[in-house]
């Protein structure tokens, strides 16, 4: 009994090491660590004194409602992606937020769904892809987009496609739009900035991979990594 559970303890050990070192894995971080110090200082110098200056000429609650038009105009793509998972009790949901914010919301800058009960998710083609079983392949890191994979730089392309604010004319009013909003979204991270700890370019990494394993189980993990294989208290009683 005794071998059997060393045996056991064993074999847990070098699975863990395997799941440390496939975590571990970075086989383009000679090239993506170049591409994150560019983005570090771009963001450092440039995206975040902006994001704080708009903080600091516009209103929270005007700020709040560009950031829900945002949400807004993303949440058919939302419900769509939703649809490709098998999911369609949500991506209803998604459609129905989506016009009452549209409608009763005045074009998304009230978010009446959430008072109502229409929960905001967040799916992208990423995440689809993922749902669907196609592997996240080698971490990627994009200049001035940031964290992403293999399967998630495919999904943004299509994300792209679909985004509404391509279709904003003429160009150069689609190009002030954009920036709009990614500026809104860094003002709204600027709390979080505090939270990075250790390493940056393995803390953003990781922090990725995780996020992106966290939605695309819809926040779902499992509480036995091993599954069911006796190793709760009465196993390890009855062995001794």
């Amino acid at each position: 009994m005794v071998m059997n559970l060393f045996t056991r303890m064993v074999a847990i050990a070098a699975l863990c090491l395997v799941a440390q070192a496939s975590l571990a894995a970075d086989p383009w971080e000679k090239v993506n660590r170049p591409v994150f110090s560019f983005n570090d200082w771009t963001d450092r110098h440039v995206l975040r004194p902006v994001a704080k200056g708009y903080t600091k000429v516009v209103p929270r609650f005007l700020r709040r409602g560009i950031g829900n038009i945002f949400d807004n105009v993303g949440t058919p793509a939302v419900a769509l992606n939703q649809l490709l998972q098998g999911k369609p009790r949500a991506s209803l949901s998604d459609t129905g937020r989506f016009l009452v914010n549209t409608t009763l919301g005045l074009g998304g800058i009230f978010d009446v769904a959430t008072e109502v009960g229409l929960a905001e998710h967040e799916e992208d083609f990423g995440q689809t892809f993922g749902v669907w079983g196609i592997d996240s392949g080698n971490y990627v890191m994009i200049p001035f987009r940031g964290s992403s994979n293999v399967r998630d730089t495919v999904g943004l392309v299509l994300d792209t496609v679909v985004n509404p604010l391509r279709l904003i004319s003429p160009t150069e009013t689609r190009a002030a739009v954009v920036a709009l909003s990614v500026v809104d979204l860094r003002a709204e991270l600027l709390s979080v900035d505090q939270l990075v700890v250790g390493e940056r370019y393995v803390f953003f990494r990781d922090a990725y991979e995780q996020r992106r394993d966290f939605l695309i189980s819809d926040g779902v993990l499992d509480d036995d990594a091993f599954g069911d294989d006796g190793f709760g208290d009465d196993g390890f009683d009855e062995d001794f």
